[in-house]
């Protein structure tokens, strides 16, 4: 990848960038899924923790589970999860616009004081496209996705997966990237460009 293709990567729609990785170790929660599926969505995201070489624990002291991913059929059903109005603002108005929209899948990240990440929210509406898909794919893409704050146009065009030997893996080039991101003299949260090119370099090493 170049230095622009990456920069491309975190920069959104307003042209404002931003790369933040987790500053605590993840600990996930599943819901909507059965439990061999469950397993699934959990190891996907134990590798790619692996990959970065994060941390996963079994609870969080201050938010308990700090990783929620939930599944759905129609993004309706989130109105009616307990509780869930109370971490997501205007809940209602946020599934109307999820539905409008089409929308298969939608993130949402908190940060602590330094600018990491300290919890995220990820719903998932397994609409015909995504039922066609194997879990393993589904739970892979959405693990290389929770680990950094993408662009919202990151993956429109491109999967961060690709095909090998008939298996979805990640690409490694997105594999790089996040490695590089979670490089320990990297800084937890960036905003300026020129961050892009420092996760360049990591990238060739």
């Amino acid at each position: 990848m170049t230095p622009e293709d990456i920069t491309a990567l975190f920069t959104r729609k307003d042209g404002s960038y931003l790369c933040a990785r987790w500053g605590r170790p993840i600990v996930p929660v599943v819901f909507g899924v059965e439990d061999e599926t469950l397993q699934t969505v959990k190891g996907a995201i134990e590798a790619i923790v692996a990959l970065a070489g994060h941390n996963m624990d079994e609870t969080d002291t201050e938010l308990g589970a700090n990783l929620m991913v939930f599944f759905c059929r129609e993004w309706s059903e989130l109105e009616g999860v307990p509780n869930l109005g109370q971490l997501i603002d205007g809940l209602p108005n946020l599934v109307q616009r999820l539905d409008a929209a089409g929308a298969n899948q939608y993130r949402t990240f908190r940060f602590d004081e330094q600018g990491a990440i300290k919890l995220c929210i990820v719903f998932v509406r397994m609409d015909a496209e995504l039922t066609k898909q194997p879990a393993e794919t589904i739970a892979l893409a959405q693990a290389a996705q929770l680990m950094l704050t993408w662009s919202d146009q990151a993956f429109v065009d491109r999967s961060p997966l690709a095909l090998a030997n008939g298996n979805a893996v990640l690409r490694p080039e997105i594999g790089a990237v996040i490695q590089a991101a979670y490089d320990q003299v990297m800084p937890v949260s960036a905003q300026d460009s020129s961050h892009a090119l420092r996760l360049y370099a990591r990238t060739l090493a």
